[in-house]
């Protein structure tokens, strides 16, 4: 199904809502709130950095131990 080439380091929706444990349409709701920003892609295959989706993953995990 992807037919595109994504850089290296960088996430289709589909990887970054399987990363974060939520599905492709929480994740274009962090997009639309500025918690996550697009690096690429077209606009309906964007890419996203893989640290800016690392750096979420963290803060989620550190939000859910405190």
């Amino acid at each position: 199904m992807e037919s595109q080439i994504i850089r290296p380091g960088h996430l289709t929706t589909d990887q970054v809502a399987q990363v974060l444990g939520t599905s492709p349409g929480a994740v274009r709701n962090l997009v639309y709130r500025g918690r996550l920003t697009r690096s690429g892609g077209t606009p309906r295959r964007p890419w996203f950095a893989a640290e800016d989706v690392a750096a979420l993953h963290a803060e989620r995990l550190t939000r859910r131990v405190a």
